[in-house]
């Protein structure tokens, strides 16, 4: 017996010596790299079992394992259609990046793939989103899975604000090691899964990848990781010009895991073959300097890590990420901010909407604006950030739940945080809408004789001789006026600003000459009052305000929205400030701020760029993958692909699709046609690609046939008439 607890005893001292080299080997992992502290590594979005052939409600994936990405399974599922971002960078941002200390801010939030993975849009009104687009000049979609690749709704935000977007790929662990065993094999084999990578990336419209090889490897396989590395780069800018590939700060030239914290000799070889370094959190003080000599003119393609959550991180990060980012930009070198949702994710008080605001607004007192827009035309904003408790087409209430879809946002404002401050401006989610699910509002005490000036956007549109046509919905309470103040600038003319205002409207010192007119601050040049048209929409509240005038040659700069206290209008009628729905008039309230309006959309397009919206003839409407079923509880059910395409080729461009649906009533005495109709149309969602799936929609009794409604919106965000849009008649299966 002796002996054999002896042998007994010996394996249970080489388990526990194991495990605890194990144990060490993490917690150095763990300090040394926050990815490894990301929760739910290596997790999917999807339990078991999910054939990603077969239709179901679209969602976004990873690509798990190398065969997958070998095979290209990913272009025959069902989904790929679906995943495919629709919009493309801005024109200023197809290209390099500026020479200039940038921001990349890479996204890591409990393994990824959460709401933002339905790509038709969420139930959750609360979800997180990111609406400082301007502050950002690489997004990162990241996860613990091989292939990470972006969800659409992230790729189409980013791109709106002329922000790139790039996937992830990732080997770590014992896992990691069979992966690179297998990838570096030979030079064929490195550029092999390069091409697979580069394609899929241009297949579904992002901008490149974030390359993180965090294993130990033989010395020998680092020839082929550098080929891996090259030729994914030469890859993507042959592919996608503009596109990016990012090294992350890991293995050495030496195939030794070792975090450097800095660009040096042992990462700088991957460095020279690609266009950037993801260098890693634990950095001193003096290493973005050294690290600047290092990359020479390439300074700015380094960008120091932060982690948010502060896990070894220079500066502690959370509230005072701030504090790494201004040694870093102040050493002439970028920064890459991991885990901004640590606001949303810690739940940091008093709410999300307020703690993001302060914590992105930190960011921008050490930074600065990286994006600026208006850029080109048509320039449309609803102000919408992607989630909501309702939603709004034109003012018209068409859903009463809360909901998400960040390929919803709008051009987001540089709204400032106004803590304090004796007039609030705010995204408004509680009341109605004109588009989205949120709106502009601005309220406070504002005496009738001043003015208060709010900066909305910082542009760089150069106009040509064609006339510019503004317009936007305005939504106010009793004598509250809303202006708009467009300041334009020329290198021979100097700045001028036009201040449009609607017709009849009193405006505090408008005999006032010079920069002090309405109390305007200086650098807006010469002010011109421009009278602008309104037309009242009773229906829906909203007073459209509409201006057209030509400033050829001129740069627009900045747009403010200017309130002050007018003339009231003599048929508006006081609004209860948390009306519902149906928008029901309700007993005036004399509790409201001294001024209150709201801003709901906001258009500039030239005088050419006129919605058109080809006749429903000129539409092909289609439907695949038809399946009825029936609920445990005898309801019927319809689940169908809706496709679309113009039948000719065109030019026109469009921005969203919204997808209705009527219900037909079954005609007395006969089986197959509907007649009439059960009620008004029902909103389904809205499409940025071509396709829509219908998710077991419910079909009562009685119902014959079902008529599905393709609402096509443009470029300025004018939407189609629903009483001209292309149908798709469905009869109801026995």
């Amino acid at each position: 017996m002796r002996p054999l607890l002896r042998y007994y005893a010996k394996k249970a001292f080489s388990l526990l010596k194991s495990l605890s080299s194990l144990i060490s080997e993490a917690l150095h992992r763990f300090a040394e790299c926050p990815f490894e502290m990301a929760e739910n590594r290596n997790s999917s979005p999807l339990a078991p079992p999910f054939d990603p052939k077969k239709p179901a409600t679209p969602i976004s994936f990873p690509i798990p394992n190398l065969e997958d990405l070998e095979n290209r399974s990913y272009f025959e599922s069902f989904h790929f259609p679906f995943n495919k971002s629709s919009v493309p960078l801005q024109k200023s941002s197809s290209g390099s990046l500026p020479r200039r200390p940038r921001i990349l801010v890479c996204h890591d939030m409990d393994g990824g793939y959460l709401d933002d993975k339905w790509i038709q849009g969420g139930s959750n009104g609360d979800a997180y989103a990111i609406w400082h687009w301007h502050l950002i000049d690489v997004f990162v979609y990241f996860s613990h899975n091989l292939v990470t690749l972006p969800p659409p709704c992230w790729t189409n935000a980013a791109h709106t604000h002329g922000v790139k977007v790039l996937g992830t790929f990732i080997t770590e662990w014992d896992e990691g090691r069979a992966v690179a065993n297998t990838l570096l094999a030979t030079p064929e084999s490195s550029r092999m899964y390069a091409d697979r990578l580069a394609e899929i990336a241009v297949e579904l419209g992002f901008d490149g990848w974030l390359i993180n090889m965090e294993v130990a490897l033989d010395v020998k396989q680092i020839p082929n990781l550098k080929e891996f590395v090259d030729y994914l780069t030469r890859s993507m800018h042959s592919l996608a010009p503009g596109s990016l590939v990012i090294w992350y700060d890991s293995v050495t030239k030496d195939g030794i895991l070792s975090w450097q914290n800095q660009l040096n000799d042992l990462n700088k070889p991957f460095f020279d073959l690609c266009d950037g370094i993801f260098v890693n959190y634990s950095w001193q003080e003096d290493y973005p300097k050294s690290s600047a000599a290092v990359a020479g003119s390439r300074n700015f393609d380094v960008y120091m890590g932060v982690d948010v959550f502060g896990r070894g991180t220079y500066g502690g990060g959370q509230w005072t990420t701030n504090v790494a980012l201004e040694v870093a930009k102040k050493d002439a070198v970028s920064a890459a901010i991991f885990a901004p949702g640590w606001v949303y994710q810690t739940k940091q008080g008093p709410d999300f909407e307020t703690a993001q605001n302060r914590w992105w607004g930190l960011i921008e007192k050490s930074w600065g604006i990286c994006q600026n827009y208006p850029i080109q035309l048509p320039f449309f904003s609803n102000f919408d950030q992607g989630h909501g408790q309702h939603f709004f087409i034109e003012g018209q209430p068409v859903l009463a739940d809360p909901w998400c879809n960040i390929s919803s946002q709008g051009f987001q404002p540089l709204l400032e945080d106004g803590t304090g401050k004796r007039m609030q401006v705010f995204v408004n989610f509680k009341d109605p809408a004109y588009n989205g699910g949120g709106h502009i509002t601005i309220e406070g005490n504002l005496e009738k004789n001043n003015t208060f000036l709010t900066r909305l956007f910082h542009g760089e549109l150069t106009l040509s001789d064609l006339p510019i046509h503004v317009s936007y919905h305005v939504k106010t309470n009793g004598t509250s006026t809303l202006s708009m103040a467009l300041q334009f600038s020329s290198t021979l003319k100097g700045r001028t600003t036009f201040l449009l205002t609607p017709v009849g409207t009193s405006i505090p010192n408008e005999n006032s000459i010079g920069e002090d007119f309405l109390g305007f601050p200086p650098g807006f040049g010469k002010i011109k009052k421009l009278p602008i048209t309104k037309t009242r929409v009773r229906v829906t509240d909203w007073t459209l305000y509409e201006s057209t005038f030509n400033m050829d040659g001129y740069l627009l700069t900045d747009i403010h929205a200017v309130c002050h206290n007018g003339n009231p209008d003599d048929d508006w009628i006081i609004k209860d400030p948390n009306p519902s729905l149906s928008n029901e008039i309700s007993e005036p309230n004399l509790e409201l701020p001294s001024y209150s309006a709201s801003l709901g959309r906001l258009s500039i397009k030239t005088t050419e760029q006129k919605p058109g919206f080809p006749p429903s003839s000129a539409w092909l409407f289609e439907s695949e993958d038809i399946s009825w079923t029936k609920t445990p509880d005898g309801i019927k059910t319809l689940s169908v692909k809706l496709i679309w395409r113009l039948k000719e080729r065109s030019d026109l461009v469009f921005s969203r699709y919204n997808i209705y649906a009527e219900k037909l009533v079954r005609g007395i005495g006969e089986d197959h046609i509907g007649v009439g109709v059960a009620g008004a149309e029902e909103y389904l969602g809205f499409a940025r690609v071509e396709a829509f799936y219908v998710s077991e929609m419910p079909v009562p009794q009685g119902i014959g046939a079902l008529k599905f409604l393709l609402q096509v919106t443009g470029m300025d965000g004018a939407c189609q008439e629903v009483a001209d849009a292309p149908s798709l008649v469905l009869e109801v299966a026995e």
